[in-house]
């Protein structure tokens, strides 16, 4: 029950951060956008950790759904003027159904040779959206206008927010379901849950195809912020960065996803004025995770839990004298 109440505590102070955040930023457009892309990255980080820490698929073509989903978006709402609660949708619909394409023979791999072939797929859509010009315009992209009733920043920003709280809210209860279960015990070992009646191949399949789903909404709201979409915009680095916010975070946690995402979206604003240090302090930030918290930031509050279990558990009473330990 406490734990309950604190949870809705911190999820009504959260919602109320949100709503006065664009006044205490003044209505900077900068800070708006950062605050913008930061959700838009817990997104596409929930779904990659969906994928690879609760399903325990090594992806790294998440950056090709994203581009699926920005140019869905920039295509559908150019060409027919589509309203946003139609467009988003679609453009998860669409790259969900472009990974089930991509994940129905992939499920035959596994480790390092499924990390090769998305690998490859993560290489191959900014090349496709570069050539097929007639559709995307080529090097030159697309231009996306913002939805007529959120034109502001600050309108479009509780939009943003909103559906990432949404979105969180969905994976959580996902991973929480007897799909998610598959998923894990599929992480677990194949062999055991195939012995087991799960049908390894179709959960696997699904399992690309409800993180695609969420990546391309991530990659629709991508547009629509930004206001233009081009194959430049969704490089192998980007399906990097996505990997490295869930190790940084926490593989196979919700909470090491969101700060994970938020911590790496916030570096370059401190190191983007000197050229090359955003990668390099990313990069750093990934070794010394792995070197001394390998199972991400998430498990320092675990640990600091644990530390308090064990200070506050009552040792055996020996020679008939009892000894309370306290916590401070």
């Amino acid at each position: 029950m406490l734990t309950f109440l604190k949870n809705k505590i911190f999820l009504f102070l959260l919602i109320l951060f949100l709503l006065f955040f664009p006044f205490i930023v003044g209505g900077s457009g900068y800070f708006l956008t950062l605050s913008a892309m930061t959700c838009i990255y817990i997104i596409s980080s929930l779904s990659i950790n969906l994928l690879v820490g609760f399903g325990g698929q090594i992806s790294v073509g998440n950056a090709g759904f994203l581009a699926i989903g920005g140019y869905t978006v920039a295509i559908v709402s150019n060409m027919f003027g589509l309203p946003i609660w139609l467009t988003l949708p679609l453009s998860g619909i669409i790259t969900g159904l472009v990974s089930i394409v991509i994940g129905i023979p992939a499920v035959r791999l596994s480790g390092p040779f499924l990390a090769v072939a998305t690998l490859g797929f993560a290489v191959s859509v900014p090349q496709i959206a570069l050539n097929w010009e007639s559709l995307t315009n080529g090097y030159s992209g697309l231009s996306v206008n913002r939805p007529m009733l959120v034109t502001s920043d600050t309108e479009f920003f509780y939009v943003i927010a909103g559906l990432t709280l949404l979105i969180c809210w969905m994976l959580k209860n996902i991973i929480k379901s007897g799909m998610g279960r598959a998923f894990v015990a599929i992480r677990d070992s194949e062999v055991a849950a195939e012995a087991n009646g799960i049908n390894v191949a179709f959960y696997k399949t699904v399992m690309f195809a409800v993180s695609a789903f969420f990546t391309g909404i991530a990659g629709g709201l991508y547009s629509y912020w930004i206001g233009y979409v081009s194959p430049d915009d969704f490089s192998i680095v980007s399906s990097l960065i996505l990997l490295a916010m869930i190790v940084v975070g926490g593989i196979g946690t919700i909470s090491g996803s969101i700060i994970g995402a938020i911590l790496l979206t916030v570096i370059p604003h401190f190191t983007d004025s000197y050229i090359g240090v955003t990668n390099v302090a990313i990069g750093i930030a990934v070794v010394i995770i792995i070197l001394f918290r390998p199972k991400g930031l998430v498990s320092i509050y675990d640990s600091i839990k644990n530390r308090k279990k064990e200070i506050g558990v009552k040792p055996p009473s020996r020679g008939g004298i009892e000894t309370d330990v306290k916590i401070s």
